[in-house]
C-alpha cells in the first residue's frame, strides 16, 4: 500500500527490519521510483521540502533513514559506506525492484554514486547534491598538523572516558545551530524545526557510539574511482557557498559534464551544503527538468 505525506508534512513513519535492525522509511506518490538518501546526522525529515513536490509531479518517492541515524536503530556496529550500500541495496530489492533514480546529499550523494556504479542494474540514474569525497579524510588529505589534531580528536571521541562528554557538547542544540549557520548560505533556512530534527535522534540509546564509529570509519571509495564505471545518466547539483565541499571539489563533475552528454551540472547560487533544504524551489525544478529530459 502506498502512503502519502499529510498536508502538514507529518511523515508516514514506516518500519522495515533489516538484519535484525529497525529501519525507518517513508513513501509517497505513484510512478517511476526515486530513492532519497540523506547526509551525515540527518534523516528523512531533511527532504520534507522535496518529497511532496517530487511525488505530486508523478513519481513514487522513497526515503529512508540510514542505520544509525534518524528513526532507524542505533546499532553497535562498525559503520561504513559499504554497510549502508548493502542496506539500501536490500531495501531496493524488497520494496522497489525496478530501475530507480538515486538522489543523495553529501554522504548520501556518495552512496547514490556507489549504487549507480557498483549496482547499475538497480539504477536508472542519479542526482548528487554537494557530494562528499569520502566518509572521512584519506591519508594525505590533511596537512601533518591538522592530521595530528584530527587523529587525537577521533581517539578522544572513541574513548569510554571522554567520548560521552565530547558528544554531549557537540549535540547541544546551540552547537547544532552554530554548525548549520556555517554550512547554510541563508541563516533564515536554519529553523527551530531543523535543529530539532538533528537533535532528537542524538538522544537515542547508542547514538554516541554510532557517532564515534562513523568518525573513525574508512573513507571508502572516492568519486574519481566510482566515476570510471559510470553507465547511467547523472545530474550533479552544487550549492556554491558550501564550505564543507567547496565548488573546487566539483571540478571533476564539471569536467565530466563537458565531455559526457549523460552528465549534467547545475550550480545553485548563494546556497551552502544542503541546497535542497535551503533553496528547495531551485533544486526541485532542476531535478524535475532533468527527469523530464530522461523521459
Amino acid at each position: 500500500m502506498i502512503n502519502s505525506l499529510a498536508k502538514n508534512d507529518s511523515w508516514s513513519k514506516l518500519d522495515w527490519h533489516w538484519q535484525g535492525h529497525k529501519i525507518r522509511y517513508t513513501v509517497a506518490g505513484t510512478g517511476k521510483p526515486l530513492l532519497l538518501i540523506h547526509g551525515f546526522g540527518a534523516s528523512i525529515g531533511h527532504w520534507q521540502k522535496n518529497i511532496p513536490v517530487l511525488a505530486e509531479a508523478g513519481y513514487q518517492v522513497f526515503a529512508l533513514d540510514l542505520l544509525g541515524f534518524g528513526g532507524s536503530d542505533k546499532a553497535a556496529l562498525d559503520y561504513s559506506l559499504e554497510l549502508w550500500q548493502s542496506q539500501i541495496n536490500d531495501f531496493w530489492s524488497e520494496h522497489i525492484n525496478e530501475p530507480t533514480i538515486f538522489i543523495g546529499n553529501s554522504i548520501g550523494a556518495l552512496l547514490a554514486l556507489m549504487l549507480i556504479t557498483n549496482h547499475p542494474k538497480t539504477a536508472a540514474g542519479g542526482v548528487l547534491i554537494n557530494c562528499a569525497g569520502g566518509l572521512n579524510h584519506r591519508p594525505g588529505d590533511l596537512n601533518p598538523v591538522l592530521s595530528t589534531v584530527m587523529g587525537a580528536f577521533t581517539k578522544l571521541i572513541s574513548s569510554p572516558v571522554t567520548g560521552s562528554f565530547i558528544f554531549n557538547r557537540i549535540r547541544r542544540k546551540s552547537q547544532i545551530r552554530r554548525t548549520l549557520y556555517q554550512v547554510y548560505g541563508d541563516r533564515n533556512a536554519v529553523t527551530d524545526e531543523l535543529v530539532e530534527m538533528l537533535y532528537q535522534p542524538s538522544c537515542d540509546l547508542g547514538a554516541q557510539k554510532v557517532f564515534a564509529s562513523v568518525l573513525t570509519a574508512p573513507a571508502g571509495q572516492s568519486p574519481n574511482e566510482l566515476l570510471t564505471n559510470l553507465e547511467r545518466p547523472l545530474l550533479v547539483v552544487w550549492g556554491e557557498k558550501d564550505p564543507w565541499t567547496p565548488v573546487a571539489g566539483a571540478k571533476i563533475y564539471q569536467d565530466l559534464a563537458d565531455k559526457n552528454p549523460q552528465v549534467k551540472f547545475k550550480l545553485i547560487p548563494h546556497a551552502g551544503h544542503c541546497p535542497h533544504d535551503e533553496n528547495p524551489k531551485a533544486v526541485n525544478e532542476t531535478i524535475l527538468e532533468w527527469l523530464s529530459s530522461l523521459n
